[in-house]
């Protein structure tokens, strides 16, 4: 097969508009339909389930999920009705997620490790009139609010549901399915937001799928010949836009993943031969210790030719844009770890440390580090392989206006945003709403950064989470947090300020730690905080005056985390 030959991915669009496509950008069906069209018997979707490969075509997806809408039509669910979808990763999952706006109604993801209590509360706060969701899951709510559970119309569980048996449960499946428009609400997802508590954040279809579409004319490398692996939570934003989405809008293999287990995760790599690999910078560090502990096993010798060999990978992969050495790095490394037929990284949910950046280029690997919020669909900025920015995040996507909103005297200020991608607001939450748009509409994504004159974007740190000495400096906890990134005795770090002097209104800067307790079994506290103490050290000596850590606090249990491994800081506070 050949690749588009549009001079950018949304050209297409004029193609099918007035049959397939209504609006200036497709609905979350149409997307769908456009793809079935182009690629039809190709395989979309696929799972490991033991020794066997289980797949979906394209045709067969869109089949799937239009007897899956008549069912859910058949129940009462109509234009605009909520339905939450909450369970692991697989395809299952993601037929269900296009079934729901297939029959017109509203998809509302869901974690499916949230707690019960808060999982009801918000079910009603966002008026979810049925429920799709793991069998464990089911028996959970129902045990938690059993009358608000009766009151469903529908609850369908995602568990050994085969394809074959759903197109049996309609005689005809195409009867009066309502057709969304691009400006309806595709989606609810519940996020901490740019403000404060939770929200949730309501995408239209145009939001979602213009951001597909901006995406996928920034990395013009991948085509219906990669296989993505959706590993990471579907129910958040990233991993279903940068994954799932953008795999049936290329006509790509989604490879579905169950989990974090390492053993796992490797094995579906080289079985499926996963081409394009996201992950969070979490998960690329401990890769990379993983990869650098077996290259130490074949000695010092060895370990010191592979480090040269890498350093000049690198350094020709920063002048030239090319790795000369992948062959190399292919046969002795990277074969062995599953990743020999990865054509790209994809890092996002926070900032990479650049040294991880410089050793993956070393082994052959291309990286896409990106920037974004659940409000802006999520993705806003992309440092694409060719043109890669080290300590950058990239710049901003086609049709996204961005601009530094309140620069000091060093030009940082709050990123703000405008784009198709942008969210109409907070559901139900017209105050936070308001609070979320400045005077001229930008949206204030409450992240600080500056933008070069190339036009790429640096992030510096959350505007809520700065720091202000006694001097009156301004410390990003975040870029600190950063320079941990390769320490894998630490588990987790958190970086805040804190009052030394009552009487001075300046912070110091302080280090909540949760060492690795791998590491350190059978230590005790005393070796473990003098440990903590000398990494700190050494982090210190490279940190300027004002930067440097003052205080650290060692904890015996690991703090609080959301689905994409960021600590939740207001926890933190709670507790220590």
């Amino acid at each position: 097969m050949q690749r588009d030959i549009d001079k950018h991915p949304w050209d297409e669009l004029d193609r099918y508009r007035g049959t397939i496509v209504a609006g200036e950008w497709p609905t979350l069906p149409e997307l769908l339909r456009l793809s079935a069209d182009k690629f039809g018997g190709k395989t979309a979707f696929s799972v490991f389930e033991g020794k066997e490969k289980h797949t979906l075509s394209f045709d067969e997806v869109l089949c799937t999920v239009r007897h899956e809408a008549a069912r859910l039509s058949g129940i009462g669910i109509k234009e605009g009705d909520k339905v939450m979808l909450m369970g692991r990763n697989s395809p299952d999952w993601a037929l269900s997620y296009f079934a729901i706006p297939e029959c017109g109604g509203v998809s509302v993801p869901m974690d499916s490790q949230m707690k019960p209590d808060k999982c009801v509360r918000l079910a009603k706060f966002a008026d979810v009139r049925a429920v799709i969701a793991d069998s464990s899951t089911l028996r959970m709510l129902e045990k938690e609010d059993g009358t608000w559970f009766s009151s469903l119309l529908g609850v369908f569980s995602l568990d050994g549901c085969e394809r074959w048996e759903r197109l049996s449960l309609v005689d005809d499946p195409f009867k009066d399915l309502p057709r969304v428009k691009e400006d309806d609400t595709a989606a609810i997802l519940f996020t901490s937001g740019t403000t404060g508590n939770e929200k949730g954040v309501e995408l239209t279809h145009r939001n979602i799928t213009s951001d597909v579409y901006m995406t996928v004319n920034e990395v013009r490398m991948l085509d219906e010949r990669d296989v993505t692996y959706a590993l990471l939570p579907l129910h958040h934003s990233y991993c279903c836009t940068a994954v799932l989405l953008e795999a049936v809008r290329i006509g790509a293999e989604c490879l579905f993943g169950h989990g974090f287990a390492v053993s796992r995760m490797l094995d579906d790599l080289k079985r499926g031969a996963v081409t394009v690999f996201m992950g969070i910078p979490m998960l690329y560090n401990k890769l990379l210790a993983g990869i650098m502990a077996k290259v130490k096993e074949q000695g010092k010798a060895a370990y010191a030719f592979i480090r040269m060999m890498m350093e000049i990978n690198s350094i020709a992969h920063k002048i030239t844009g090319r790795s000369p050495l992948r062959g190399f790095f292919q046969r002795v490394i990277t074969s062995k770890v599953g990743l020999d037929k990865v054509r790209l990284l994809i890092s996002g949910a926070g900032p990479l440390s650049p040294k991880v950046v410089w050793a993956f280029h070393g082994l052959g690997l291309e990286f896409i580090q990106g920037y974004g919020l659940t409000e802006a669909s999520p993705i806003v900025t992309l440092n694409p392989p060719e043109r890669f920015k080290t300590a950058s995040i990239g710049h901003p996507l086609a049709f996204i206006d961005l601009i530094i909103g309140g620069k000091d005297r060093d030009g940082i200020g709050e990123i703000r945003i405008k784009g198709p991608n942008v969210c109409r607001g907070y559901y139900k939450d017209e105050a936070n709403t308001k609070e979320l748009f400045d005077e001229d509409g930008y949206m204030r994504t409450g992240d600080l950064g500056y933008v070069d004159k190339d036009g790429y974007v640096f992030l510096k740190g959350r505007a809520k989470n700065i720091i202000v000495t006694e001097g009156g400096k301004n410390v990003f906890p975040e870029e600190i947090e950063d320079m941990f990134q390769l320490e894998t005795e630490i588990a987790q770090i958190l970086v805040r300020g804190y009052q030394k002097d009552p009487d001075v209104p300046g912070e110091s800067v302080e280090a909540v730690i949760y060492p690795d307790p791998e590491a350190f079994k059978g230590v005790e506290a005393s070796g473990i905080k003098a440990r903590m103490e000398a990494i700190v050290s050494s982090v210190n000596r490279n940190l300027e005056s004002f930067q440097k850590i003052e205080r650290i606090t060692v904890l015996d249990e690991p703090m609080e985390e959301t689905t994409t491994r960021k600590i939740k800081r207001g926890k933190v506070a709670e507790r220590i």
